[in-house]
């Protein structure tokens, strides 16, 4: 891979894709990923994400170009460092956008509903980067708002509900994750261009950061046992090993991202995996081979 493909592949922040997974979400949980038709909708649902996603990436790095160069990490972005040119990084915004537009023409959902999602997210993500990240809460609510529009699009791509112990689950989730990232760039004081941690203070993140993490297992847990799958019972502990793993790597040195966090630590990368196939059984295959019998 050559060094200006790699800058490109920085630009669009490929590694972010991770979140997106939140689109498979409904029909995963359904127990109806086998469904071609659906799942066709999600991975077309899933790349129109991204491209879009990764276009607003763009646009927010040429609206920060100049504060990035004055960040000891941001400088080093692509247009930051000005390994990218603006005009270059315009056209592949541009380029994203028409992507993101055409993937819809070839969903068979109900394509107006995805559609007003992802203008919906575009414009979150706009209010966030215009001035909304400089308000303190607003700001949380609005990068919260990205992880639930997702879990949202999910379900429009697939016309499947989503339920209430999900929405409380993935919700109180993000809460959690954008409150440890915000904490921890207070606590290492490197960003002096994020404004709105001026008007934090740690003792408050921390407490909020931990009040949606319980939260976050007590809905889990309830979720599961409303849900009626006895062998999904045994994600319950393995998820509270997963929360006590990702806080420790966040109560260390970690910039608090959590696409840095996961991807950082092999550990939690294999109970990621863990908890996905324990999911897949429980959902596909106890039920067919009368494994819930037994629980």
């Amino acid at each position: 891979m050559t060094d200006r493909i790699k800058q490109y592949v920085k630009l669009i922040r490929v590694h972010h894709y991770i979140k997106n997974v939140l689109i498979f979400f409904p029909l995963f949980f359904s127990a109806d990923l086998l469904n071609f038709s659906l799942l066709k909708n999600c991975l077309l649902g899933f790349a129109g994400f991204s491209f879009l996603s990764s276009a607003i990436y763009i646009f927010n790095d040429l609206r920060d170009i100049e504060s990035d160069r004055l960040h000891t990490e941001k400088r080093r972005r692509p247009l930051a460092s000005g390994a990218i040119s603006k005009k270059s990084a315009f056209f592949a915004a541009a380029v994203l956008v028409a992507l993101a537009a055409a993937t819809q023409f070839f969903i068979t959902a109900q394509r107006l509903y995805c559609v007003i999602v992802l203008l919906i997210y575009l414009l979150v993500n706009i209010i966030y980067s215009m001035g909304g990240k400089h308000i303190p809460i607003i700001d949380v609510f609005l990068l919260v708002g990205g992880f639930f529009l997702r879990l949202y699009y999910g379900s429009a791509l697939t016309d499947i509900p989503i339920s209430g112990w999900m929405y409380l689950t993935i919700v109180s989730l993000s809460f959690y994750l954008v409150l440890g990232k915000r904490r921890n760039e207070l606590l290492r004081q490197e960003d002096e261009t994020r404004k709105v941690l001026a008007q934090y203070n740690y003792s408050f993140l921390d407490k909020m950061m931990y009040m949606f993490l319980g939260m976050t297992l007590v809905f889990y847990s309830m979720w599961l046992v409303g849900g009626g799958n006895r062998f999904l019972y045994l994600t319950i502990p393995l998820v509270m090993i997963i929360c006590m793993q990702y806080s420790l790597l966040v109560e260390s040195s970690s910039s608090g991202d959590p696409v840095d966090v996961l991807l950082s630590s092999k550990l939690l990368l294999l109970f990621a995996v863990i908890l996905g196939l324990i999911f897949f059984a429980g959902l596909y295959l106890a039920p067919k081979f009368g494994w819930l019998a037994i629980l």
